[in-house]
């Protein structure tokens, strides 16, 4: 199959699949890791090249002057070039960053004069004052990863060699945290399931008055060893990589606090007398004499938050989450410093809320209630009694910011953003302004500056759609999607399940049109939010196909029960919502039944695999990207999460295992996977595609040499879905 099976090139006001990989992007080039200055005077972000938006460069916006200047050109720096270490291109891809080239990250030190940011390797300090950028440390030394200013700014930190270091600033001393790092063990690095599925990409934590570090150890020698081979266009690499796969061996993981003045003697946390456990969170308390340790167990049923004293080791439970499913994780532990108490975040009610603890562990009162998520805590400013954080308050599919008192005594969160759809913020330390990039389906990014009662102060990118922006020529064209509520026609007891639908352009109630089903179906994501970016359905709608997409049951921010429907049988409950979804698709007066499509990505490629099996004639082909075919082939902490291991769930991982259902399989099937991705095993494609040959079953495949989970090259994505369309057009008629 090729790119060149895709439609001509229609008339250029109608959005083509060329043009939607194509430079310039037709966002804009919205600014990325937005951060306020320390003293507030100024705001800086990361932005790519006109030429190139994965290319990115380090900017400043001056409140005052209100003038956008280039601090840092990334393609400038003498001598380097875009070569990084092995473990930083994983924790990149772990990141969901790794299509991203020059500065992709930076620091603020504590008093706001100088950057720190990695390029190449190497680390650079930049002094905001002179302008002046010097290089910190030399790539010859060995590449550089996970660096950070220490709190009040006198040390930066990193990771180079599977150990742990500190540069003292003053004097430009070199202090090794740790010695022993290499071969399967690591210290100040946080372990494979930890950055894949945790959400937790560190593993070292300063103490706030810089006395000592917090520091991960791991050893993966227990773990797998399984060689897989990394093919790409000029060579295949066979590489071995200690892969937890579900029911099988983690990490073994431990905690020590070391002391700068004394690195040579670190002390242990005691985190339990079994090991089979995650470190999921480390917090240093504000006083820096004792650590807040979330301790999850192997089955993520229990979560413990632990007290650790930072000279003795020694630790107690503060307060414990039970669940009969699972525990989701979170970011929201905050210890306030006016007060002896801590904001914590908890499913317990069904939905995520907000409460109250002393450091005894005593509960003080509720923040937050209601069936609606609280998304993210984004700051607590206790001089105002208030905690503002991310939410779907009055919509399940919007994300709006919200500011509720600690003590609990409003009645109800009072929204500060404006504008239905998506608003992702940052606030000042203080809490008194936040950064806000807002968008909606057909408005891309536009970045705003606030006050913290919503007052805006300044417009950092208002990313007009007018001539000259990029996607100016398409605007016309771009069709507003409707959105509806649909009930599991075979479980009336149910919950409601949210659908999307494009109407092709220049639609007639009076035709009957092909139809595509979009779907990711997996936790952790809402494919419904209302937020620029979901163009691939306007390209296939406005090539005369009606585009559908439904939020299933296993699905994120609809709360627990919605989410836990799933426990211990994926491909089931999921998949019925989604057949609902296309029966009732079939059942509308403009679709024709007999030329449905359905594709998707990672779960939504697995998804595919299981609507095609299971749905019989329902649908008539399916394009399924980096599925995984065997929940027993993917890792332990997801995995298990949903499924327990293989040994206590052998029935609900048959009847999730894609092979199971093979035999219901009547459709045309595409099947792509990148043949070195270390996420999404290709071991999950090879096997399908073995059980589909012995079964005498024809499909079309398209493998991708050197391509991780995630497509992240352009070009990639282009061949990609030019290769999708080409396939629905082929078998679905234009």
């Amino acid at each position: 199959m090729h790119a060149a099976d895709a439609a001509p090139t229609p008339n250029p006001a109608q959005l083509t699949m060329a043009r939607l990989y194509a430079e310039p992007a037709l966002a804009g080039q919205p600014p990325i890791q937005m951060k306020l200055s320390p003293d507030g005077s100024r705001v800086t972000f990361l932005r790519g090249k006109l030429e190139n938006s994965f290319a990115l460069d380090l900017w400043s916006y001056d409140i005052k002057s209100k003038k956008t200047a280039l601090l840092v050109d990334s393609a400038t720096i003498t001598g380097t070039t875009e070569t990084i270490s092995a473990e930083e291109k994983s924790r990149r891809e772990r990141m969901r960053i790794a299509a991203l080239t020059g500065i992709v990250e930076y620091y603020f030190s504590e008093d706001g004069t100088q950057l720190l940011f990695p390029l190449s390797g190497a680390l650079y300090l930049y002094n905001i004052k002179s302008g002046a950028v010097k290089a910190l440390t030399d790539v010859r030394d060995g590449a550089a990863s996970d660096a950070k200013f220490s709190p009040k700014g006198h040390f930066v930190s990193f990771v180079r060699g599977q150990n742990l270091y500190a540069i003292e600033l003053a004097n430009k001393r070199l202090i090794a945290l740790s010695t022993g790092g290499g071969g399967t063990i690591a210290y100040g690095v946080a372990e494979f399931v930890a950055q894949e599925e945790m959400d937790r990409f560190t593993g070292y934590w300063w103490a706030p008055d810089e006395s000592q570090v917090a520091m991960q150890r791991y050893d993966e020698a227990k773990v797998t060893l399984a060689k897989r081979f990394e093919i790409y266009a000029d060579r295949t690499e066979v590489v071995e990589q200690r892969y937890p796969a579900a029911g099988q061996a983690n990490a073994e993981v431990e905690l020590f606090v070391v002391p700068l003045n004394a690195p040579n003697n670190p002390v242990q946390v005691d985190l339990d007398a079994n090991p089979d456990i995650y470190l999921a969170r480390v917090n240093w308390l504000p006083d820096s004499k004792a650590l807040a340790v979330q301790r999850q167990s192997r089955d993520q049923k229990t979560l413990d938050l632990l007290l650790a004293d930072a000279k003795t080791g020694a630790t107690s439970v503060l307060l414990t989450e039970l669940s009969a499913t699972f525990i989701n994780l979170n970011n929201a532990l905050t210890f306030l410093k006016t007060k002896p108490e801590f904001i914590w975040a908890s499913e317990r009610s069904g939905f995520n809320h907000l409460y109250r603890y002393d450091l005894n562990g005593k509960f003080l009162g509720i923040v937050t209630s209601g069936e609606w998520q609280v998304d993210t805590l984004l700051r607590v400013d206790e001089s105002a009694n208030t905690a503002y954080f991310a939410g779907n308050v009055s919509d399940p599919i919007q994300m709006q910011v919200y500011a509720v008192a600690l003590d609990g005594t409003t009645s109800a969160p009072k929204q500060i953003t404006r504008g239905s759809g998506s608003h992702v913020a940052s606030f000042s330390e203080d809490g008194k302004k936040f950064l806000d990039s807002y968008s909606d389906l057909l408005t891309p990014p536009q970045v705003c500056l606030y006050s913290a009662d919503g007052k805006r102060l300044a417009v950092l990118d208002a990313n007009e759609v007018k001539p000259g922006h990029a996607l100016f020529p398409y605007q016309k064209n771009l069709i507003t999607p409707e959105y509806g509520t649909l009930t599991n026609d075979q479980e009336p007891n149910a919950p409601p399940l949210n659908y999307r639908i494009f109407k092709p352009s220049n639609f007639d109630a009076k035709k009957r049109y092909p139809a595509l089903v979009y779907t990711y179906g997996g936790p952790h994501v809402q494919v419904l939010q209302r937020k620029f970016g979901e163009l691939l359905p306007q390209v296939f709608a406005q090539q005369g196909y009606v585009v559908f997409s439904l939020d299933n049951r296993g699905s994120a921010r609809r709360g627990v029960a919605f989410e836990a429907a799933i426990y211990q049988k994926m491909g089931g409950p999921d998949v019925a919502d989604q057949l609902t979804g296309i029966r009732w698709l079939g059942a509308q007066s403009y679709v024709d039944k007999s030329r449905i499509g359905v594709y998707g990505w990672s779960y939504g490629g697995y998804m595919t695999l299981q609507i095609l099996t299971q749905g019989g004639n329902l649908v008539k082909a399916g394009a399924a990207g980096a599925p995984v075919t065997d929940w027993a082939l993917y890792d332990t902490h997801y995995t298990e999460r949903y499924m327990a291991k293989p040994t206590q769930n052998p029935a609900g991982y048959l009847a999730a295992t894609v092979a199971t259902h093979l035999d219901g399989l009547t459709a045309r099937l595409l099947l792509m996977h990148g043949m070195a991705d270390d996420n999404v095993l290709f071991t999950n494609t090879t096997t399908l595609m073995s059980d589909l040959q012995n079964r005498g079953i024809a499909f079309d495949l398209m493998t991708y040499p050197g391509m991780r989970h995630g497509p992240a090259n352009p070009k990639t994505k282009l061949h990609i879905y030019a290769g999708v369309e080409g396939f629905f057009r082929r078998v679905l008629g234009p």
